[in-house]
């Protein structure tokens, strides 16, 4: 029996020190600075072939994960979690990366295709479903296309880097924004087109609602 009251979210990329901070892997970025906003850690589980944490409110329980299967096999880890869990996908986010937005920029959907990310192909297959929330945070694409698949899992440019730290900051919002009030309460608020920077506005906003002046 699945719980409404849990929330999934996870992070994208790939495990190991050589992937780490790539841009493939601003999921997993993502995704730990919302742990650490939370003030929770990850512990290894096996059982999902992932990094948990997790956390509980007198709402609702949130589990945050980090696949540790490798990109093109997460959906082996968010089905496992799914069911270990019992996470209907109207209550799983998934973040990762999107070659097709430009750096800086970020939009959340509660469905859709995979757009070719693998990571969100796997998810697809194993679920079954497209319909689970997604958070694609734009890493932009390379000058010659056929350096894509290097170029994804290079590092940022220290020129990129506080554009990167900015949406950094913005996606964490945007998660816990999901968490309290839902997807399309989300989307109002964050699919804008208001540069970097200005969504820390309503982040602030909310935090104060919620009684967090962080």
């Amino acid at each position: 029996m699945v719980s409404d009251r849990t929330k999934l979210i996870v992070g994208l990329g790939n495990p190991g020190l050589v992937y780490a901070g790539s841009r493939h892997n601003i999921g997993f970025t993502v995704v730990k600075s919302l742990a650490g906003s939370l003030k929770i850690n990850f512990k290894r589980d096996s059982s999902v072939s992932a990094l948990v944490a997790k956390d509980k409110t007198l709402q609702q329980d949130i589990i945050l994960a980090l696949p540790q299967t490798y990109m093109n096999l997460s959906g082996v880890a968010v089905c496992a979690l799914s069911k270990k869990f019992k996470v209907d996908p109207e209550n799983l986010l998934v973040v990762c990366d999107d070659l097709d937005l430009e750096l800086g920029k970020m939009k959340i959907r509660p469905q859709g295709s995979s757009g070719g990310q693998r990571g969100l192909e796997s998810i697809i297959d194993r679920l079954g479903t497209q319909n689970f929330c997604r958070l694609r945070i734009g890493i932009g694409r390379p000058k010659n296309p056929q350096d894509a698949a290097k170029y994804v899992l290079s590092g940022f440019l220290r020129k990129e880097k506080t554009v990167v730290k900015q949406i950094e900051e913005e996606a964490v919002g945007c998660c816990r924004n999901w968490i309290d009030n839902g997807i399309v309460q989300t989307m109002n608020v964050f699919n804008t087109s208001l540069p970097v920077g200005r969504q820390g506005v309503e982040l602030k906003l909310i935090n104060r609602k919620r009684g967090k002046d962080e």
